[in-house]
């Protein structure tokens, strides 16, 4: 399972950057909230599962060039 993983994020390696840079923006402002130092301040527990999803399926996804014989999908 992770090899597979592995091979389709470097396979559609432009799809899965975009996909954990979006992930990461929506996790940053979160993880701030946890560590801010102001017990009135709480992270939304939706943005980091949100940023989750968007790195999920960024690796999952394929980028528009490639064929399915290329990322080896039959």
């Amino acid at each position: 399972m992770v090899g597979k993983v592995v091979q389709n994020a470097s396979s559609s390696w432009k799809t899965s950057a975009l996909g954990i840079i979006a992930g990461i923006m929506l996790i940053l402002p979160q993880v701030s909230a946890v560590f801010d130092n102001d017990p009135e301040t709480v992270p939304q527990w939706n943005g980091i599962m949100a940023g989750l999803a968007a790195m999920g399926l960024g690796i999952a996804s394929r980028d528009g060039d490639k064929s399915s014989e290329d990322v080896g999908a039959k």
